[in-house]
Protein backbone atom coordinates (compact mmCIF):
# COMPACT_ATOMS: atom_id res chain seq x y z
CA UNK A 1 0.00 0.00 0.00
CA UNK A 2 1.32 3.54 -1.33
CA UNK A 3 -0.68 6.75 -0.77
CA UNK A 4 1.79 9.99 -0.30
CA UNK A 5 0.92 13.28 1.39
CA UNK A 6 -0.14 14.55 -2.10
CA UNK A 7 -3.03 11.76 -2.26
CA UNK A 8 -3.80 12.68 1.58
CA UNK A 9 -3.59 16.20 0.69
CA UNK A 10 -6.28 16.00 -2.42
CA UNK A 11 -8.46 14.03 0.40
CA UNK A 12 -8.38 16.31 2.56
CA UNK A 13 -9.20 19.16 -0.04
CA UNK A 14 -12.65 16.89 -1.17
CA UNK A 15 -12.83 16.76 2.60
CA UNK A 16 -13.32 20.74 3.35
CA UNK A 17 -14.52 21.49 0.31
CA UNK A 18 -17.26 18.55 -0.47
CA UNK A 19 -17.41 19.08 -3.84
CA UNK A 20 -14.81 17.57 -6.55
CA UNK A 21 -14.61 20.99 -8.60
CA UNK A 22 -13.28 23.36 -6.01
CA UNK A 23 -11.03 20.33 -4.67
CA UNK A 24 -9.42 19.91 -8.14
CA UNK A 25 -8.75 23.88 -8.51
CA UNK A 26 -7.35 23.53 -4.92
CA UNK A 27 -4.86 20.88 -5.70
CA UNK A 28 -4.26 22.20 -9.19
CA UNK A 29 -5.46 19.31 -10.91
CA UNK A 30 -8.41 19.09 -13.24
CA UNK A 31 -11.53 17.65 -12.25
CA UNK A 32 -10.95 14.13 -14.21
CA UNK A 33 -7.33 13.71 -12.89
CA UNK A 34 -8.52 14.75 -9.32
CA UNK A 35 -11.52 11.93 -9.85
CA UNK A 36 -8.87 9.38 -10.49
CA UNK A 37 -6.97 10.43 -7.76
CA UNK A 38 -9.74 9.36 -5.44
CA UNK A 39 -10.40 6.35 -7.11
CA UNK A 40 -7.06 5.51 -6.99
CA UNK A 41 -7.43 5.98 -2.92
CA UNK A 42 -10.04 3.95 -2.29
CA UNK A 43 -8.94 1.00 -4.55
CA UNK A 44 -6.18 1.24 -2.75
CA UNK A 45 -7.35 0.96 0.62
CA UNK A 46 -10.42 -1.30 -0.14
CA UNK A 47 -13.21 0.90 0.38
CA UNK A 48 -14.91 3.61 -0.66
CA UNK A 49 -14.26 6.94 0.99
CA UNK A 50 -17.03 9.55 -0.04
CA UNK A 51 -20.42 8.80 -0.89
CA UNK A 52 -21.20 11.18 -3.27
CA UNK A 53 -24.28 11.88 -5.82
CA UNK A 54 -24.76 14.71 -8.32
CA UNK A 55 -24.61 17.71 -5.55
CA UNK A 56 -23.76 16.07 -2.48
CA UNK A 57 -20.30 14.53 -1.80
CA UNK A 58 -19.95 13.38 2.08
CA UNK A 59 -17.38 11.28 3.77
CA UNK A 60 -18.13 7.31 4.45
CA UNK A 61 -17.57 5.96 7.69
CA UNK A 62 -13.99 4.59 6.63
CA UNK A 63 -13.61 7.53 5.25
CA UNK A 64 -14.57 9.50 8.91
CA UNK A 65 -11.28 7.21 9.80
CA UNK A 66 -8.83 8.37 7.32
CA UNK A 67 -9.77 11.95 8.13
CA UNK A 68 -8.39 11.72 11.16
CA UNK A 69 -5.44 9.61 10.31
CA UNK A 70 -4.79 11.76 7.43
CA UNK A 71 -4.88 15.18 9.90
CA UNK A 72 -2.32 13.89 11.85
CA UNK A 73 0.26 12.23 9.45
CA UNK A 74 0.06 15.41 7.67
CA UNK A 75 0.56 18.09 10.73
CA UNK A 76 3.38 15.39 11.85
CA UNK A 77 5.09 15.53 8.32
CA UNK A 78 4.62 19.85 8.14
CA UNK A 79 6.14 19.74 11.42
CA UNK A 80 9.04 18.09 10.54
CA UNK A 81 10.14 20.24 7.10
CA UNK A 82 9.35 23.53 9.00
CA UNK A 83 11.62 22.01 11.78
CA UNK A 84 14.21 21.40 9.37
CA UNK A 85 13.65 24.73 7.66
CA UNK A 86 14.02 26.24 10.80
CA UNK A 87 17.85 24.53 11.16
CA UNK A 88 18.61 24.61 8.07
CA UNK A 89 18.06 28.36 8.03
CA UNK A 90 19.43 28.83 11.33
CA UNK A 91 16.39 30.22 12.57
CA UNK A 92 16.85 27.20 15.28
CA UNK A 93 19.15 24.60 16.70
CA UNK A 94 21.52 24.18 19.26
CA UNK A 95 25.57 24.36 18.96
CA UNK A 96 27.39 22.50 21.68
CA UNK A 97 31.50 23.57 22.00
CA UNK A 98 33.99 22.61 24.61
CA UNK A 99 36.65 25.25 25.56
CA UNK A 100 39.74 25.45 27.84
CA UNK A 101 38.54 27.65 30.82
CA UNK A 102 41.02 30.60 30.15
CA UNK A 103 38.81 30.98 26.13
CA UNK A 104 35.66 30.07 27.44
CA UNK A 105 36.04 33.15 29.53
CA UNK A 106 38.21 35.81 28.20
CA UNK A 107 37.83 35.58 24.21
CA UNK A 108 35.11 33.40 23.52
CA UNK A 109 32.17 35.37 24.95
CA UNK A 110 32.30 38.40 22.34
CA UNK A 111 32.27 35.85 19.61
CA UNK A 112 28.84 34.15 21.38
CA UNK A 113 27.70 37.71 21.44
CA UNK A 114 27.74 38.37 18.31
CA UNK A 115 26.10 34.52 17.05
CA UNK A 116 23.47 34.91 19.42
CA UNK A 117 22.65 38.67 18.05
CA UNK A 118 22.59 37.44 14.54
CA UNK A 119 21.00 33.69 15.14
CA UNK A 120 18.95 34.71 18.49
CA UNK A 121 17.33 31.06 18.25
CA UNK A 122 20.23 29.13 18.37
CA UNK A 123 20.61 27.85 21.67
CA UNK A 124 24.33 27.42 22.61
CA UNK A 125 25.50 24.99 25.23
CA UNK A 126 29.16 25.52 26.66
CA UNK A 127 31.25 23.12 28.50
CA UNK A 128 34.62 24.82 30.31
CA UNK A 129 36.72 21.78 30.68
CA UNK A 130 40.38 21.12 29.90
CA UNK A 131 41.96 20.20 27.10
CA UNK A 132 41.87 16.25 27.24
CA UNK A 133 38.00 16.43 28.43
CA UNK A 134 37.67 18.85 25.39
CA UNK A 135 38.64 16.32 22.51
CA UNK A 136 36.47 13.66 24.33
CA UNK A 137 33.55 15.49 24.03
CA UNK A 138 34.17 16.04 20.57
CA UNK A 139 34.82 12.44 19.86
CA UNK A 140 31.83 11.30 21.93
CA UNK A 141 29.42 13.61 19.93
CA UNK A 142 28.68 15.64 22.98
CA UNK A 143 30.14 18.88 21.54
CA UNK A 144 30.54 19.75 17.64
CA UNK A 145 33.43 21.87 18.42
CA UNK A 146 36.32 21.91 20.84
CA UNK A 147 38.84 24.73 21.52
CA UNK A 148 41.99 22.84 23.09
CA UNK A 149 45.60 23.03 23.06
CA UNK A 150 47.12 19.78 23.07
CA UNK A 151 46.75 16.02 21.64
CA UNK A 152 46.35 16.90 18.68
CA UNK A 153 46.82 15.96 16.05
CA UNK A 154 44.78 12.94 16.21
CA UNK A 155 43.53 10.41 13.52
CA UNK A 156 39.86 10.99 14.41
CA UNK A 157 39.72 14.31 14.58
CA UNK A 158 40.21 17.49 12.47
CA UNK A 159 41.86 20.69 14.33
CA UNK A 160 42.21 24.08 12.30
CA UNK A 161 45.03 26.55 14.17
CA UNK A 162 43.11 29.09 15.55
CA UNK A 163 45.95 31.37 16.89
CA UNK A 164 49.75 31.40 18.76
CA UNK A 165 48.98 32.42 21.94
CA UNK A 166 51.94 33.68 23.27
CA UNK A 167 53.59 33.64 27.36
CA UNK A 168 54.08 36.15 29.36
CA UNK A 169 55.76 36.67 33.00
CA UNK A 170 52.81 38.00 35.89
CA UNK A 171 54.90 39.35 38.54
CA UNK A 172 54.05 42.10 41.23
CA UNK A 173 54.64 45.61 40.46
CA UNK A 174 58.02 45.64 42.98
CA UNK A 175 59.23 42.49 41.83
CA UNK A 176 62.83 42.29 40.34
CA UNK A 177 61.86 40.93 37.44
CA UNK A 178 59.41 43.87 36.54
CA UNK A 179 62.45 45.98 35.88
CA UNK A 180 64.31 43.57 33.56
CA UNK A 181 64.07 44.33 30.09
CA UNK A 182 65.09 40.70 29.09
CA UNK A 183 64.00 37.76 30.81
CA UNK A 184 65.54 34.47 30.30
CA UNK A 185 64.92 31.13 31.48
CA UNK A 186 67.77 30.85 34.59
CA UNK A 187 66.14 34.67 35.63
CA UNK A 188 62.58 33.01 35.72
CA UNK A 189 63.98 29.28 37.44
CA UNK A 190 65.65 31.45 39.71
CA UNK A 191 62.25 33.00 41.13
CA UNK A 192 59.35 31.30 43.29
CA UNK A 193 57.35 29.96 40.68
CA UNK A 194 53.20 29.76 41.10
CA UNK A 195 51.68 26.47 39.14
CA UNK A 196 48.82 25.71 37.78
CA UNK A 197 48.54 21.77 38.39
CA UNK A 198 49.36 19.30 36.33
CA UNK A 199 46.38 18.46 34.58
CA UNK A 200 46.60 21.62 32.75
CA UNK A 201 48.39 21.81 29.40
CA UNK A 202 50.04 24.92 30.17
CA UNK A 203 51.87 23.39 33.28
CA UNK A 204 53.14 20.34 30.91
CA UNK A 205 54.42 22.77 28.29
CA UNK A 206 55.79 25.33 30.71
CA UNK A 207 58.22 21.55 32.67
CA UNK A 208 59.44 20.66 28.56
CA UNK A 209 60.26 24.36 27.85
CA UNK A 210 62.38 25.26 30.90
CA UNK A 211 63.82 21.31 31.05
CA UNK A 212 67.15 21.71 31.91
CA UNK A 213 66.26 24.56 34.12
CA UNK A 214 64.86 23.52 37.29
CA UNK A 215 61.36 25.46 38.25
CA UNK A 216 61.15 26.63 42.02
CA UNK A 217 57.83 25.68 42.74
CA UNK A 218 56.24 27.16 46.09
CA UNK A 219 52.80 26.52 45.42
CA UNK A 220 50.54 24.42 42.79
CA UNK A 221 47.17 25.22 42.54
CA UNK A 222 44.05 25.04 40.39
CA UNK A 223 42.65 28.32 39.27
CA UNK A 224 43.97 31.29 37.29
CA UNK A 225 42.01 33.24 40.12
CA UNK A 226 44.02 31.66 42.96
CA UNK A 227 47.68 32.05 41.34
CA UNK A 228 46.19 36.11 40.89
CA UNK A 229 46.25 36.29 44.56
CA UNK A 230 48.83 34.24 45.57
CA UNK A 231 51.37 37.04 43.02
CA UNK A 232 49.63 39.73 44.46
CA UNK A 233 50.30 38.51 47.98
CA UNK A 234 54.18 38.87 47.01
CA UNK A 235 54.28 34.62 47.24
CA UNK A 236 55.68 33.95 43.92
CA UNK A 237 55.63 34.69 40.10
CA UNK A 238 54.12 32.51 37.24
CA UNK A 239 54.37 32.69 33.59
CA UNK A 240 50.87 32.30 31.44
CA UNK A 241 49.97 32.72 27.85
CA UNK A 242 48.44 35.51 26.60
CA UNK A 243 44.63 35.66 26.67
CA UNK A 244 45.18 34.61 29.77
CA UNK A 245 46.12 37.88 31.34
CA UNK A 246 42.43 39.26 31.77
CA UNK A 247 42.81 37.70 35.24
CA UNK A 248 45.41 39.76 36.20
CA UNK A 249 44.17 42.65 35.59
CA UNK A 250 45.26 44.50 38.96
CA UNK A 251 46.90 47.80 39.78
CA UNK A 252 49.64 46.07 41.79
CA UNK A 253 50.72 43.53 38.74
CA UNK A 254 52.50 43.33 35.54
CA UNK A 255 53.37 41.48 32.49
CA UNK A 256 56.11 41.12 30.43
CA UNK A 257 56.05 39.17 27.12
CA UNK A 258 58.55 35.91 26.84
CA UNK A 259 60.91 35.62 24.10
CA UNK A 260 61.70 32.06 24.72
CA UNK A 261 62.50 29.42 22.01
CA UNK A 262 59.45 26.87 21.41
CA UNK A 263 57.33 28.41 24.64
CA UNK A 264 53.99 29.28 22.86
CA UNK A 265 50.51 27.64 23.79
CA UNK A 266 48.17 26.50 19.95
CA UNK A 267 45.22 27.06 20.10
CA UNK A 268 43.46 24.51 17.91
CA UNK A 269 39.34 24.19 16.85
CA UNK A 270 38.66 20.76 16.44
CA UNK A 271 35.47 18.77 14.95
CA UNK A 272 35.43 15.11 14.24
CA UNK A 273 36.81 13.97 11.39
CA UNK A 274 34.66 12.59 8.39
CA UNK A 275 31.45 14.20 9.59
CA UNK A 276 29.44 17.05 8.51
CA UNK A 277 28.60 20.19 11.26
CA UNK A 278 25.25 20.70 11.87
CA UNK A 279 24.43 24.25 10.03
CA UNK A 280 24.46 25.64 12.88
CA UNK A 281 27.84 24.61 14.49
CA UNK A 282 29.07 25.16 10.74
CA UNK A 283 28.33 29.27 10.83
CA UNK A 284 29.42 28.76 14.37
CA UNK A 285 32.98 27.66 13.67
CA UNK A 286 33.09 29.97 10.26
CA UNK A 287 32.80 33.08 13.05
CA UNK A 288 35.72 31.82 15.31
CA UNK A 289 38.08 31.68 12.10
CA UNK A 290 36.95 35.42 11.43
CA UNK A 291 37.68 35.95 14.69
CA UNK A 292 40.27 34.67 15.80
CA UNK A 293 42.45 36.06 18.93
CA UNK A 294 45.07 38.85 18.51
CA UNK A 295 48.44 38.74 20.05
CA UNK A 296 46.82 40.93 22.38
CA UNK A 297 48.68 41.89 26.14
CA UNK A 298 45.22 42.07 28.17
CA UNK A 299 44.62 45.39 30.93
CA UNK A 300 47.46 44.05 32.90
CA UNK A 301 50.35 46.81 33.71
CA UNK A 302 53.61 46.22 31.08
CA UNK A 303 57.10 46.58 32.47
Amino acid sequence: MNLSTRDLRAFLALVEQRSFTRAARQCHLSQSAFSSLIRTMEDTLGYRLFDRDTRNVELTPQGRLLEASARRVLDGFDGMIDDFRGHAMLDKGRVSVAALPSIASGWLPGVFAEFRQRHPGIEIELADVLSAPCLERVRAGRADLALASSGIPAQDLDASLLCNDRFHLVCRADHPLARRREIGLPDLSAAPFIHLARSHSVRLQLERAFHPYPMKTVMEVEQLATVTGMIAAGIGITVVPALTLYEFERPDLVSRPLKIPGLVRRIYLVTRRGLSLPPAAERLRTLMLERRPGQRRGGTRQG
